[in-house]
């Protein structure tokens, strides 16, 4: 595993990113992956949909009016940017509900002891 590039710091830096979505609200599994372009959420929306829920460690990222989103099953599935993965699929109320978008684990903030555990192992 190869770690390169940038990772988000800001929201500024990035304002959509891609996640694989494998199980639909409506209980219509697809037959194939499902990526869906959604956009990042700003910290302060984030906590916004989840109040006194969301640390430094978490984005949100996906559709405040619904409708899409991942879902459980989804969890530890990539958040992708600019092609690079910046996040992990981690929780969220429901599925693709009004003003409870995905949350995901902040994958930068997390880098030094990736590298460090692949080193060790």
């Amino acid at each position: 595993m190869r770690m390169k590039g940038k990772y988000l710091e800001t929201v500024a830096e990035i304002d959509h990113c891609i996640y694989i979505v494998l199980y639909y609200p409506q209980n219509n599994e697809p037959d194939l992956l499902q990526c869906l372009d959604a956009p990042l959420l700003t910290q302060a929306e984030c906590e916004n949909s989840y109040p006194g829920k969301i640390t430094d460690n978490m984005v949100c990222a996906g559709f405040l009016e619904g409708g899409k989103d991942s879902c459980q099953g989804d969890s530890g599935g990539p958040l992708v940017c600019n092609g690079e993965l910046q996040g992990i699929v981690s929780w969220g109320y429901g599925c693709a509900l009004p003003d409870n978008p995905g949350v995901y684990t902040k994958v930068c903030n997390y880098v030094d002891w990736i590298q460090e555990t692949i080193a060790a192992n």
